[in-house]
């Protein structure tokens, strides 16, 4: 393969608005100077990593794989890489999650095949290859050059651009791969069950910026009030994306079904608003998916979140928990609500001295708006 295909094909995936995670393991180590060496690679690769050893590896999946080199393998690494590329891209940008483990020839010789497996995890699709190389036939480092061809040949597939150029294997070699696609349905049904953290709908027409401005709820219905409450919020923060957040998981009730989902999607579409939908009901959780966001919520909702009440009644455990989001970079924005029959700002509040500065109040002249999802449905009867 001649140094002008590869750089072809490169220059490609960095043309295209894919971001990329790349977990390898045992082979197919020079892909990262293939991509890297091009400039461009910030716009693709948001983090790779090698475990290498048995023992990275295993905290890296989190289990004891039954086999170490195996397409489930590939496979495990791949959707924790999507996952990562999810938390790690700017809101709204296509990702690829890349696994890759192999046996390749080493300083003793091998009794079992000389074989590799790869994995590219999107949205939408799951591209999986087993390739056995012939053995004798090259050395380690031609085995790894093979390989890192034909990881770079997977990832710019998945980037959907031209890899035609790059070449084959040999006649000896053996090569076996499929493909399966998800649609919506499927890819809301893999959040609901926690294989993947969250999926974007990004709606609004702005280049998103790297912070999100992050206003949760159920929207059950979405209102002006909603809108409203963002754009106050985005004016406070000065820069940042903002997106709405539904959680499909909820802490004390069933999760919602996939129809419901995309029946408050739909609204969002509609006003061409951004939407999160996650499976984390929790702001310590949200606050590890989204760090460094900057979280808009009513005053009823900060009451719940300083009460010791809802972490089992220890208020070091609250500390402990919300000082946690603090570390992430996360902040809340307070506007007022009506709590307890009062109407309440961040003011009223006893926030503990330690975590003050997360929280920025709302003023009540700059937003004010009584009516909730609640009392909406409760008047049209639903």
């Amino acid at each position: 393969m001649t140094e002008a295909c590869i750089r072809t094909a490169v220059e490609a995936i960095h043309s295209s608005p894919y971001q990329t995670v790349l977990y390898l393991a045992g082979g197919a180590s020079q892909i990262l100077g293939l991509l890297l060496s091009v400039p461009g690679a910030s716009n693709t690769v948001l983090e790779a990593v090698v475990p290498y050893s048995r023992m990275s590896l295993i905290q890296l999946l989190a289990k004891i794989p039954l086999h170490f080199c195996s397409q489930q393998t590939a496979d495990d690494m791949a959707l924790l890489a999507y996952n990562r590329a999810l938390k790690l891209s700017s809101p709204g940008s296509p990702v690829i999650g890349v696994g890759f483990t192999g046996s390749l020839a080493s300083g003793r010789p091998k009794h079992g095949e000389h074989r590799f497996y790869m994995s590219t995890r999107t949205a939408d699709r799951l591209w999986i290859s087993k390739v056995t190389l012939t053995k004798g036939l090259r050395t380690r480092e031609e085995e790894d050059r093979v390989s890192s061809h034909l990881l770079l040949k997977a990832i710019a597939n998945a980037c959907k651009v031209p890899s035609n150029d790059i070449p084959e294997l040999s006649e000896s070699d053996v090569s076996d791969e499929c493909v399966k696609q998800f649609n919506e349905d499927q890819e809301l049904e893999q959040l609901i069950n926690g294989q993947i953290c969250f999926k974007i709908y990004p709606f609004r027409s702005e280049i998103p910026a790297e912070r999100k401005i992050i206003l949760p709820g159920s929207f059950n219905p979405l209102h002006d009030g909603h809108i409203k409450l963002m754009e106050v919020a985005t004016r406070i923060c000065g820069d940042g994306y903002p997106c709405f957040e539904l959680s499909a998981v909820n802490a004390d009730k069933p999760p919602l079904s996939v129809s419901q989902i995309k029946d408050r999607v739909n609204q969002f579409e509609k006003v061409g608003q951004t939407v999160i939908i996650s499976n984390q009901p929790y702001f310590y959780k949200k606050a590890e998916l989204f760090p460094g966001s900057a979280f808009v919520i009513g005053a009823d909702t900060a009451v719940r979140l300083i009460n010791p009440k809802y972490y089992d009644g220890d208020y070091n455990k609250m500390l402990k928990i919300l000082g946690g989001c603090k570390e992430t970079g996360c902040t809340f924005l307070v506007a007022g609500r009506n709590v307890d029959g009062a109407f309440k700002v961040l003011d009223d509040l006893n926030v503990p001295e330690e975590l003050k500065d997360m929280f920025i109040s709302i003023p009540a002249e700059q937003f004010r708006m009584d009516i909730s999802s609640t009392e909406i449905r409760k008047k049209s009867g639903t």
